[in-house]
């Protein structure tokens, strides 16, 4: 079980929300986030509702500002506790949507997608585990947060283009 406690202040003050599962709608609860703690768990936070906008991996320690996680701004509006998983990890990832173009299999991570496949662009992928794309290589840039199944378009995780830079296995942090 996990738990995330959200505050509207910087440095963990002001009004506060502890959470301890997932929750699609924040906005009652606080209206801005500027600091975090996570206390047990790993998990993603959202800017939008229902799981949408920007996401953010946190694992357990403190975020004392929005900076802290490479957030955007004070808006965090809804967040899901990342299970543990105890199959493979395995991503099967394609150049095109609907699984079509060229076709790479990983099995670990990736610091730089154009370094290693020589093309910068996943359309589409099979995914088993829990992973994390990331806009730029070096895990660096807009995060994508990744569940076991498929994905025929890049929106499907919540991409606004194809272009990834590096991704990682969620498998050690939590």
């Amino acid at each position: 079980m996990g738990k995330i406690i959200f505050y509207e202040d910087r440095n963990f003050q002001g009004r506060y929300y502890e959470c301890s599962s997932d929750c699609a709608d924040l906005h009652s609860y606080f209206s801005r986030c500027n600091s975090i703690q996570v206390e047990s768990g790993c998990w993603m936070v959202y800017e939008r509702p229902n799981y949408m906008g920007y996401q953010y991996f946190l694992k357990r320690g403190e975020y004392p500002d929005y900076q802290r996680w490479m957030g955007y701004s004070d808006g965090i509006r809804s967040c899901c506790m990342i299970p543990h998983y105890k199959g493979s990890y395995r991503m099967k990832i394609y150049e095109r949507e609907n699984f079509a173009g060229q076709i790479m299999e990983c099995i670990d991570d990736c610091e730089s997608v154009q370094d290693r496949f020589h093309y910068a662009d996943i359309s589409s992928c099979h995914v088993d585990g829990y992973w994390i794309m990331y806009e730029q290589p070096h895990y660096r840039g807009q995060q994508y947060f990744l569940r076991p199944g498929e994905y025929r378009r890049y929106t499907d995780w919540g991409g606004i283009n194809p272009r990834i830079g590096s991704f990682k296995r969620l498998m050690d942090f939590c």
